[in-house]
């Protein structure tokens, strides 16, 4: 393949959303093998009380009284300065060999706007099933299992497009999940180039925050997620999800009608937020 633009390891920055920080010491634990002010880092912190400052010269801090996820990594895609983005939770701990691994990975697929990476536990075990090969293009169904800190990104590329994260879906909003796959898909929809690198570079001990939303608010996310990721395929994706969701017993029978109710109702929802798009 031919060598395209050649990325350093100053051209990295680490997108770091958090709340109520009113200190750095954080970063110590995502970054154990180097201190962490030798890296680029962005660190947006939503409070309403406490404002988080920065001494060091490559990690910079916006602080936002502005909640929600979503909306906290579209201020940090906005005011990024890298050419390759990471996007970063306050929890995350990276690999000593890390930076490597993504710049190679944007040399091996220099067309790519996003590259997707494995995260494990700190024991080093895969928290997903991932492909066992790394793949130069994913498709729909490989984005819908996608977590925002596997992600990395191509700013020029996503600036050129113009895609940010759907402020209406993310933690801290009513619709809780599904913002990294409407982020994808909107990419893809716009032509672009979503890579997997089959490669651990971050560790993450606990990726089931969604457990702790009832069943019913589940379905009735879900009705608003469909809508908005598949506008045009709402009812084939709606259908696949249920019949995944009774084959494992994730849903019974009996409780159908009441989540088809739900399904709808988030549906609806959405549909009254994004009346131009649907």
């Amino acid at each position: 393949m031919k060598m395209g633009k050649a990325f350093v390891e100053n051209d990295i920055e680490i997108l770091v959303a958090t709340m109520d920080r009113n200190s750095l010491d954080f970063l110590a634990t995502m970054f154990p093998f180097n201190h962490f002010s030798n890296y680029n880092i962005l660190i947006v912190n939503q409070s309403k009380v406490e404002k988080l400052k920065s001494e060091y010269p490559k990690v910079r801090v916006l602080n936002s009284t502005d909640f929600g996820l979503s909306k906290s990594r579209n201020i940090a895609l906005d005011n990024a300065i890298g050419k390759i983005l990471l996007i970063a939770d306050d929890d995350v701990v990276y690999q000593k060999d890390f930076i490597s691994k993504i710049i190679n990975a944007y040399h091996k697929y220099e067309n790519a706007t996003v590259i997707r990476f494995c995260i494990a536990n700190e024991k080093g075990s895969l928290l997903k099933k991932y492909s066992l090969f790394s793949k130069q293009e994913l498709n729909t169904f490989d984005v819908l299992s996608v977590s925002s800190i596997e992600i990395t990104l191509n700013k020029e590329k996503l600036d050129t497009v113009g895609v940010r994260f759907d402020e209406n879906f993310g933690l801290g909003k009513e619709f809780q999940m599904g913002e990294e796959t409407i982020f994808l898909l909107d990419l893809k929809n716009k032509k672009q180039q979503i890579s997997f690198e089959n490669q651990i570079f971050v560790y993450h001990n606990d990726l089931t925050s969604s457990n702790k939303i009832d069943v019913l608010d589940k379905y009735y996310i879900q009705g608003a997620f469909l809508t908005r990721a598949f506008k045009y395929n709402y009812f084939f994706y709606l259908i696949i999800k249920l019949f995944f969701d009774i084959k494992q017993n994730k849903l019974k029978i009996g409780s159908l009608f009441k989540v088809l109710k739900r399904v709808n109702q988030g549906r609806k929802k959405i549909k009254s937020l994004h009346m131009k798009m649907i």
